[in-house]
Parts: structure tokens; sequence; C-alpha cells
């Protein structure tokens, strides 16, 4: 018997205990009342809404900061709080939680398109087990359902009062947090390794693209036709049923080639009745607004896409590669940072993107770098071979384990059996090599 069964047989033999949000907390705003400026010179430190989406623990080395005077009344984090995002761009994306893992003397202030949960007893649930719990699959579950929207999703604080979570004792969440870190431990070293492959590829690639004064530079909008979309209305039922027409949001967009994941479909009556446009095969695409902001995406096939993403294909191929310009788009996206100063949601326009310049070497010196860097992306990205694909089976394996153990109350069954736990590992691996 391990230790975790033996724990739940002393302290809880007769189930665990669930309760509503409602019941054990409170739902708190971020910062309220900042411009640009309060961001350009601040005195406290400031989470953001990527610290937040990124991370299911706060990631507490980053130094954003923001300018709050003496007396102001905003809510700080406090050790124990439960993070959310307040929208996102899909329901799949929206509240995604992040949670204060360790105590610190100095002031956090939190962004406005996140909001905190924090417990009335902050005995109730120790931290650490809320990274875990309020990632698993059937939290998320309750909370995408919480979520409304047509262009973007926002987070209902009302329908999230009703979520139900399990409170095992402090001891069994202990022994669970004790598990869970194990696997995320492991995915967390090759991914640091992965992490710097990769620095040393876009360093390289960097590189490459980093002419001297003699190469010609030119700007987007005169060497690429660029598009913007839309999004059909989701009122009407028709325009989504039984669509075939690829139609992507600008979650697609992760830096990384290529798009390997549909958004959703639409049909062609919603193409019509909407400014949903249709993207070439092998656009380039960038991702205009919120978390994503100014990360690219490949096409290789045609696709529709909405407002947030624009595409961009070369007005001629015999003088720029599609490809080509993808790379190139990369050295592009400091300059989309510049845009995520302040409290605002980051936004660029067409009028933005068009300015933006790339050199463009001649053609044969493009096709060549295309071929080494296209090596180098696989390297760090494909998911058959390599870190990548050792990562992807961690991942899923953690994601079962997780969610073996955090409803064990529901089902009965308090571990995950050896024949079920061979079983995830060979299904993690076989889907892994399929990616």
């Amino acid at each position: 018997m391990s230790k975790l069964e033996e724990l739940i047989q002393e302290l809880c033999p007769d189930g665990v205990e669930y309760k509503q949000l409602s019941e054990i907390g409170a739902f708190l705003s971020g910062l309220s009342g900042k411009n640009k400026n309060d961001f350009e010179d601040g005195n406290k430190i400031f989470i953001t809404y990527m610290n937040v989406f990124t991370n299911p623990s706060l990631d507490l080395t980053v130094r954003e900061k923001v300018k709050i005077n003496d007396g102001e009344k905003q809510n700080k984090l406090e050790y124990g709080d439960i993070i959310f995002t307040g929208s996102s761009e899909s329901k799949e994306e929206a509240g995604m939680s992040s949670v204060l893992t360790k105590k610190v003397e100095e002031d956090l202030y939190l962004n406005s398109f996140c909001f905190i949960y924090r417990l009335f007893d902050k005995n109730i649930l120790n931290p650490d087990f809320s990274k875990h719990l309020f990632r698993s699959h059937e939290l998320r579950m309750q909370i995408m359902k919480c979520a409304s929207g047509v262009t973007r999703f926002n987070v209902s604080k009302k329908k999230m009062e009703k979520v139900i979570i399990p409170i095992p004792p402090l001891p069994v969440q202990a022994e669970i947090v004790r598990i869970l870190d194990n696997f995320t431990e492991l995915t967390a070293e090759l991914t640091a390794e992965l992490t710097a492959r990769k620095q040393q590829y876009e360093y390289y690639r960097d590189s490459l693209l980093n002419y001297d004064d003699k190469t010609i530079t030119r700007e987007l909008g005169d060497v690429c036709d660029i598009i913007s979309g839309g999004t059909p209305s989701r009122k009407e039922m028709s325009f989504w049923k039984d669509g075939t027409i690829k139609w992507l949001g600008s979650t697609v967009c992760q830096n990384q080639k290529t798009v390997d994941n549909i958004t959703d479909y639409i049909t062609i009556e919603a193409l019509n009745s909407s400014s949903a446009k249709i993207a070439k095969k092998n656009s380039t695409l960038i991702a205009l607004v919120g978390a994503t902001i100014g990360k690219r995406a490949f096409l290789p096939f045609e696709a529709a896409i909405n407002q947030n993403i624009v595409a961009l294909y070369p007005k001629d191929v015999t003088k720029l590669n599609p490809s080509y310009l993808f790379y190139a788009c990369s050295t592009l996206y400091q300059k989309f940072n510049s845009l995520a100063n302040g409290g605002k949601l980051a936004m660029a326009s067409l009028s933005f993107i068009k300015k933006l310049s790339i050199p463009v070497p001649p053609l044969d010196v493009q096709n060549r770098l295309v071929q080494v860097l296209d090596n180098f992306e696989s390297i760090c990205s494909d998911l058959n071979i390599g870190l990548p694909a050792e990562i992807e089976v961690r991942q899923k394996q953690y994601e079962f384990y997780r969610d073996s153990l955090l409803t064990f109350a529901e089902t009965g069954r308090i571990m995950p059996s050896k024949q079920a736990s061979k079983q995830a590992s060979k299904q993690a691996s076989k889907q892994a090599s399929k990616q």
C-alpha cells in the first residue's frame, strides 16, 4: 500500500469533502485606474497577464514594475492567492490559473486583465496543491463553462463562485504535491535544456538574418499582400455546424513552423457573411493582440483567419521566398513588445504591420538560409525527435497522474493501477510520435 493510500484510509476513509469556491473564499480585482505612464517608471512589482497564463506557479524572477502612489488603494497579492486570467480568444484558454506559492516581503500587484481568488482560511489549501488542482482537467472543464463571448471570451466571477473543488486533508495534499512535483521537476529540467538550445538557435538565426548596411530592407506593405480576418456570428449556429473551412484564431501563433492545430471550422455561408478571409497556403501569420501579440506561425494550407491575426504573403515569390518571410519576421518580435507597455491590452494595427521592415537579400541567399533554418527548427520543435518528443511524453504522463490523483474521491480509485500507468505511458509515447 502506498503512503498516499494509507493517508487517505486514515484521514478520509469516507471520501473527500467538496466545496463551492464561494463558500471558502472571495474574488478580488487586479489593478485599476492605471495609464501607460504608470508602467514606464514603476516602483512596485507588477505581475503580467503572460506570467499568469504561462506558469502554474507565478514566476517571481520577472521584474515588471508599476507606479503605486503612497496611500493608493489597490489589491496586493498574498501567499496562497490563486490568480486567473480574465479573458482569452478561446474558451479553452480562458480562466488559466497561477498560484503565489512563495512567501515574499515585497508588495506584488496584478494586471487589470486578471483577478484574484483569496481563501478565507489560508490553511484549507496547500498553495502547491492549488497549482496542480486548478489546472487539472476536471477544474478546467468547470472553469471553461464560466466563460462566454464572441471574439473574446470573458470569465464570469459569479459563475466561478459555483465551481466545486475537492479539499482533502493537508497531509493528503502534501503527498499528492510530492508525487506530482517529481514529474514536473523532471519535465522542467528537460525544458530548461531545450530552452537553452532554442536560445542558441535564435542567436544563430538572428546572426544569419543580420545583414550589413548594403542589404536592401523593404517595408512589409511594399513586398507583401497583407490581410486580416474576422469572426462569423456565434449566434448563427449554421455558420459553425458541419463547417468544412479551417478557421484560425491567434492562439495558433506560437513562433513555430508550422500551424499544427485548427481553432474551428466554418461554412462557406459564414465566410461570405463575415469579415473572415482566406489566407493563402504558405502565408506567415502574426498575432495582433493579447498574450500572443507578435508571435508567428507558418501556414502549410489555406485557412480562414479571424480579426486577431494578420496574414502575409509575398507579392512576388520570385523575389521573396514565403519561408524566408516567416524567418525574417522573427526579427520584428521586439517591436511588438513595445506595444505591450502599460495596463491596456496590447494591440497592433495593420498600418503598424505594413511599416515594419525586413532585409530582402537575393533569392538564392534566401533559399540557402531557409534550408539551414528549417533544419534547426526541426531539431528544436519536432515532436518526433529528441527533447521535444521526450518532454511531450513526460507532460502526458504528468497530466495522467494529476487527473487521476485529483479525482480519486469521485472514481473511488486512489492511485492509478500499474496496468493503467503503463497504458498511459504507451499512449503518451504513441501520441507524441504522431504529432
